[in-house]
C-alpha cells in the first residue's frame, strides 16, 4: 500500500471514530489526489477546506473534526502546521461559549503541556484524558462538560510530540504525567488520579502508575507494553504510518535509528509487577497495530485487570458507543461503587456535544 492510499485507508478508521459518516469520509477523500504541500487537491488543502466550510456554518466541532484530519498523522509540513491551529483556534471558539471548560498551559523542563480542564476543584478527583500517538486533545475535549457533571475534575490532554505538546516521546515520558499532576496538586485531588489513556497513551499511564502512587486506576485501549517495542518478528506488520509517526514523536533519524530505541520504551516484567492498581483494556481482535501477546502479558502479571475485546482494527472505531459505554461504567464503578455507574455511562454515549 503507498502512502496516500495508506493515509486514507487510516482516515476512514479515525473518521469514524470522531463520529464522521462513511459516507461523508468517503466523498472527501474522492478529492484527495496528492500529499504535496501548496496543492489544492493534498491531502491538509482538503480536508482543510472541509473544516473551514464547517466553521462558516457555525458547526465549530465539525470543523475541529476536520482540522484534526487535515493535520494527520502529525503536523510535519506547513500546510498540517496550519490546520493543527486551526484546531486548536476553532475549539478555543467552541469552548469560549460553554460553561466552565479553560485552557491550561504548562512550561515543562523539556517543552511544553498544553490541556483543556473542566470541574477543577481540589474536592473532586482527578480524570486525565489522553488520546495516542496521532489524535489531538481537541478531538476528546467536547467531553468535559459532562465529565465535569459526574463529579470529576477531568483535563484533556496530548501524549509528548503530539499536537501541541513540546516534550520529545521517550521511555521516560511518563514522567510528564507525573509533572502535570504536581502542576495540577492544588486544583484537583490529584492523589484519587484516574487515566482513560488510549492507545500509547495507556503504556505511558501504566509506566507512570508503576512509580506514582496517586494514579488509581488506568482504562485503555490498544495500548502497547512490551512485544510491540521489542519483538522483531511483529515490527514487519506495523503499518508504515504508525513507523513513521512514531520516528517523528521520539526524534530519530530514521527508523533504523528509531527500532534501536523502541526496546528501551518495553515493560520488563519486575516493572510490569508494580503496576498494582486496577487496570481495565478495550482489546481489538484484527489489530494490526498492537500484537495479541499483549494481553496475555497483562493477564498472566497483573491481579487486578479486564478486558472487553471487539471484533475490530486498532482502537475498535467501529464500536465507538459500546467501547465508550465499557470504559466509562468500568471508570465509575471503580471510582463511585456502586452509585449510579450505570445510568451514568449510558448518558456518556446518548449525549453527543453541539
Amino acid at each position: 500500500m503507498d502512502h496516500l492510499e495508506e493515509l486514507k485507508e487510516f482516515a476512514r478508521l479515525h473518521a469514524r471514530g470522531q463520529g464522521m459518516t462513511a459516507e461523508h469520509a468517503a466523498r472527501v477523500l474522492t478529492r484527495v489526489t496528492n500529499d504535496t504541500t501548496g496543492d489544492a487537491g493534498s491531502w491538509a488543502a482538503v480536508w482543510t477546506a472541509e473544516g473551514r466550510a464547517a466553521a462558516a456554518r457555525g458547526d465549530l466541532l465539525d470543523a475541529c473534526r476536520h482540522y484534526a484530519l487535515a493535520r494527520f498523522p502529525y503536523h510535519g509540513d506547513a500546510d498540517r502546521v496550519l490546520a493543527q491551529q486551526l484546531c486548536v483556534d476553532t475549539f478555543d471558539r467552541w469552548r469560549r461559549d460553554q460553561d466552565g471548560i479553560e485552557r491550561l498551559e504548562f512550561d515543562h523542563p523539556d517543552g511544553t503541556v498544553a490541556c483543556w480542564a473542566a470541574g477543577l476543584d481540589r474536592s473532586r478527583p482527578l480524570l486525565v484524558v489522553m488520546g495516542g500517538i496521532v489524535s489531538v486533545k481537541e478531538q476528546w475535549a467536547p467531553l468535559l462538560p459532562l465529565l465535569r457533571r459526574i463529579g470529576f475534575a477531568a483535563v484533556v490532554t496530548e501524549l509528548p510530540g503530539v499536537g501541541e505538546n513540546t516534550v520529545t516521546y521517550g521511555p521516560e515520558s511518563w514522567r510528564t504525567l507525573s509533572f502535570l499532576l504536581d502542576r495540577l496538586a492544588d486544583r484537583a485531588q490529584v492523589g484519587d488520579t484516574s487515566m482513560l489513556a488510549l492507545s500509547f497513551s495507556g503504556h505511558l499511564a501504566m509506566l507512570a502508575a508503576a512509580e506514582d502512587p496517586r494514579i488509581r486506576r488506568v482504562l485503555t485501549v490498544g495500548a502497547p507494553v512490551a512485544d510491540f517495542f521489542a519483538d522483531e518478528d511483529w515490527w514487519p506488520r506495523v503499518p508504515g504510518i504508525t513507523a513513521d509517526t512514531l520516528r517523528r514523536l521520539t526524534g530519530s533519524a530514521d527508523l533504523t535509528e528509531l527500532r534501536h530505541r523502541l526496546p528501551g520504551f518495553a515493560f520488563t516484567p519486575e516493572r510490569l509487577r508494580q503496576v498494582r492498581i486496577p487496570v481495565r483494556y478495550v482489546a481489538s481482535s484484527r489489530d494490526e497495530i498492537i500484537p495479541g501477546s499483549e494481553q496475555a502479558l497483562l493477564r498472566r502479571t497483573l491481579d487486578d485487570v479486564r478486558f472487553k475485546t471487539f471484533d475490530d482494527v486498532h482502537g475498535s472505531p467501529a464500536h465507538l458507543g459500546a467501547m465508550r459505554r465499557w470504559l466509562f461504567s468500568q471508570l465509575l464503578w471503580l471510582r463511585f461503587a456502586r452509585r449510579g455507574s450505570r445510568q451514568v455511562s449510558r448518558s456518556l454515549v446518548s449525549e453527543r456535544p453541539s
